[in-house]
């Protein structure tokens, strides 16, 4: 009994102590929801959460339904834009009718929609004055009026001006080529520009025998497909043709161009001019040549219009505003109902009440002196602004911090401070005794091989002359050869031809095809030092990481330009409030602006038949800065462009002259200058304009010396932004002559020993990739040893890149001169080429 006793105490388990470790139990799948989380809290919160701003905790049907909300207000929003125009409370859908081809007759249509009515569809006729060939038209049976605008594609700009306002388009084609070259170049600029809603339109249709007449559609539309995908063409030679199109533009979904729905515009449908006192007028008196006051009627379009702001005139300028009257309505749809039975038809008929004179001119706004916007474009120059007469505090800080940081060195008794920073520590005299014995090897060497070249560039520059001097006889026999007169047809040929355009033309080609082979290669002087022709250049040791100052050195243009502290921000913030103000003239009222100080010359570009279109400009958008534009080059433009070459541009609503420079488009701090425009790669433009908030169009032009101007490329407004840096690179090249292991002697970069130890801490690069600096300059004649990261090769070429800022010329003109339509240049080619044959 004893020995079981003995054996139950050693068979008893370990009893666990209190520090056992205790593990979690596996849950098996049941986690608690929200909802049990909720009641299980009954509304108590975490002190951490009552600290913290509260969230609204939404449930799955709360946020369904807020979903469901959000996309009804939207919808609702749409619809409710999409019936306001041509509505009653909207402004009459403006449309323009567009002829693409030459054999397209823009005014047949204008006058088939003119007399839409025969159909049996009651409608007023209205002409318009102040633009071209226009006419109103109010059509009750779809509760919607209509302004028709005929515009010719002989006047570029006017076209461009009109599709900027139009909310329609109505192209008309031909009925078997669909558009000619022409038509195609007037279709590039629209598509850049922004295109709105659009219609196709063909006649003739009819005329076709029925069994052709499905062929002739299909290879129409195989036509329009390349430019207008998905597009419906619609024939014109009937009544009921004419409803079809109607009931399209007035049902169709509108295209929205950002650059005018966030600013208030007006196409002028009457114009007057009333010349200034000789004592109120800023321009000495009125009359022809001086200043006015131009009152303009039409319907306000985008945003609300305010007398305060400024309106900028497409072509002409920006003007203040004195007054906004509210004329009566030339077009109103307040309609009386009129019981009329047309024979064959028994229905109502909306007819027009007449008396529309009877409403008196009511003054809405008149312009407030303290409040409205300054015509102020530049900044004021103030010539002792560069005068430095006191350190700044930031400047007192750096000399602080420098005096703190200075250099502890141990120099004899009785050394001054300027003696001091001569003596150099032991460290750097044991590298420049290693620097010196390494080059002892080589320059017997060299001296050798200096002497030895020196007769062989003798024996050569021997050779070059008499080579030149035969080339200069066969140039002088070809002259001779080309110089006799020709007869018949190749001398009427040359009499159409420009010499000094034909001459220039290669010049620029001869440039662009040099700088194709050879970028930015430029060759150094023989007759001035390098270091002073090239005394605003530097050298970069990394053109992406090494710092460049972008407030150092401006040019005198920089002081009178304006420039924002965070431009995105300004964009945003004062986009949002012309999209929150609703004081003013508000969208779809008919208007009289009183623009004040106008000269004559607007009155008489109305009265030749230009339509004239206005846009409320946004704070700050009259003052000059430095404008970026991405464009891309047009495919139809082979001709070398320069930069700071003068061109047309068509940004927004503006049009001015002026010189840019081009630039790539990278996300770095530094961007490369570009010689020319390129046709491969989107291209930044940098030029001195008037401010201008993105989204926005952007078209380019070149005019030629006999006033027709060639579409150069398209874009987008990128920005506004005077400390771009954009640095204009020149690269200067040399030959290695004589090669060893990681050195080399080279020749032909500099001509003097001065100019080589000036760019001697610049560091060298080959076109096969090595990369080296100076060491020495050997002789007086410019030949210079270099050493590399690895041997060169015989065909390779040593170059060393410089760097300096680039700016834009400030050439900026707002007056562009009208183009001639480039299509009758061509003709006119082609007619003397039949005469010759």
């Amino acid at each position: 009994m004893a020995k079981m006793a003995a054996n139950e105490e050693k068979q008893q388990g370990h009893r666990a102590g209190v520090y056992k470790q205790k593990n979690k139990g596996h849950k098996h799948g049941k986690h608690r929801t929200k909802g049990e989380v909720e009641r299980e809290n009954k509304g108590r919160v975490s002190v951490m959460t009552l600290t913290k701003k509260q969230r609204k905790e939404l449930r799955k049907m709360d946020r369904r339904h807020k979903a469901n909300q959000l996309r009804k207000t939207k919808k609702d929003q749409v619809l409710t834009e999409k019936r306001r125009l041509g509505s009653r409370d909207g402004p009459p859908h403006l449309v323009a009718v567009v002829s693409l081809h030459a054999n397209a007759d823009a005014g047949a249509v204008s006058k088939l929609l003119r007399g839409e009515g025969a159909g049996g569809v009651a409608h007023l006729e209205r002409c318009v004055s102040g633009v071209g060939d226009s006419f109103g038209l109010i059509m009750p049976r779809f509760k919607q009026r209509f302004t028709f605008v005929n515009q010719s594609t002989d006047d570029m700009h006017s076209l461009l001006d009109v599709a900027k306002v139009a909310d329609s388009l109505v192209f008309v084609l031909d009925s078997t080529e669909g558009w000619d070259t022409y038509g195609d170049h007037c279709l590039s600029c629209l598509f850049a520009q922004g295109l709105p809603s659009y219609a196709l339109v063909c006649q003739g249709l009819s005329d076709i025998s029925v069994k052709k007449r499905v062929d002739f559609r299909k290879a129409l539309s195989k036509i329009t497909e390349v430019r207008f995908p998905d597009s419906r063409l619609f024939p014109l030679d009937s009544d009921q043709d004419t409803t079809l199109l109607l009931r399209h533009l007035g049902s169709q979904r509108q295209r929205k161009l950002g650059f005018r729905s966030r600013r208030s515009h007006l196409l002028a449908e009457r114009v007057a001019f009333t010349p200034n006192d000789p004592v109120e007028g800023s321009g000495g008196g009125g009359g022809p040549s001086g200043l006015g006051t131009l009152r303009v009627s039409g319907y306000v379009r985008g945003r609300a219009l305010h007398a305060n702001r400024l309106v900028h005139i497409s072509g002409h300028g920006d003007f203040q505003l004195s007054q906004i009257d509210a004329p009566p309505d030339p077009l109103p749809l307040n309609l009386t109902t009129v019981r009329a039975t047309k024979p064959g038809r028994g229905r109502d008929v909306e007819m027009q009440d007449g008396g529309e004179n009877e409403a008196p001119v009511r003054v809405l706004m008149k312009a407030d002196p303290s409040s409205r916007e300054s015509l102020q474009a530049e900044a004021e120059v103030d010539p002792m602004d560069g005068e430095q007469t006191w350190p700044t505090e930031q400047e007192l800080l750096d000399a602080e911090e420098a005096r703190k940081n200075k250099r502890v060195m141990k120099v004899p008794k009785g050394t001054s401070d300027y003696q001091a920073t001569w003596i150099i520590n032991d460290d750097e005299k044991e590298e420049t005794d290693e620097e010196s014995s390494d080059d002892d090897d080589d320059d017997g060497n060299d001296l050798m091989d200096e002497a030895m070249d020196g007769e062989d560039e003798e024996n050569h520059s021997q050779e070059i002359g008499s080579q030149a001097a035969s080339e200069d006889e066969e140039e002088e026999e070809e002259e001779e050869v080309c110089s006799t007169e020709r007869g018949g047809a190749d001398q009427r040929y040359d009499n159409n031809m420009d010499e000094a355009a034909e001459e220039e033309g290669l010049k620029r080609y001869r440039e662009a095809r040099s700088h194709e082979l050879f970028p930015d290669e430029v060759d150094t002087p023989l007759d001035a030092p390098a270091r002073i022709r090239f005394q605003r250049y530097r050298g970069l040791k990394s053109f992406r990481s090494s710092p460049w100052d972008p407030m150092e050195n401006l040019p005198l243009d920089y002081s009178r330009i304006f420039q924002f502290q965070s431009f995105e921000r300004t964009r945003r913030r004062i986009l949002a409030e012309a999209a929150a103000d609703e004081d003013g003239a508000m969208d779809g009222w008919y208007v009289t602006l009183h623009i004040i100080d106008v000269p004559f010359s607007v009155m008489e570009s109305v009265q030749s038949g230009k339509p004239l279109v206005l846009v409320s400009l946004l704070p700050h958008e009259q003052k000059m800065s430095v404008m970026h534009l991405l464009v891309q080059r047009h495919p139809s433009n082979t001709e070398p462009i320069k930069t700071k070459e003068e061109l047309v541009f068509h940004c927004g609503f503006r049009r001015f002259r002026a010189s840019p420079i081009f630039s790539q488009h990278t996300t770095a701090d530094k961007h490369k200058m570009e010689r020319f425009l390129r046709p491969d790669a989107p291209t930044v433009v940098s030029v001195y304009a008037p401010i201008t908030f993105p989204p926005a169009g952007v078209l380019l032009f070149k005019q030629r010396n006999d006033g027709v101007q060639d579409l150069v490329a398209t874009g987008s407004l990128l920005s506004c932004d005077p400390q771009r840096v954009v640095l204009k690179r020149i690269v200067l090249s040399g030959h290695p002559f004589k090669i060893n292991r990681r050195s080399a002697v080279v020749r032909y970069m500099f001509f003097n020993r001065d100019d080589i130890m000036w760019f001697k801490p610049v560091e060298l690069r080959t076109k096969w990739g090595r990369r080296g600096h100076i060491k020495d300059a050997l002789g007086t004649h410019g030949h210079m040893k270099c050493v590399f990261d690895n041997q060169l090769r015989s065909q390779d070429t040593v170059l060393m890149n410089l760097y300096k800022r680039a700016y834009p010329r400030w050439t900026f003109d707002p007056y562009v001169p009208p183009q001639l339509p480039w299509f009758k240049k061509e003709v006119t080619i082609e007619m003397d080429d039949l005469d010759m044959e």
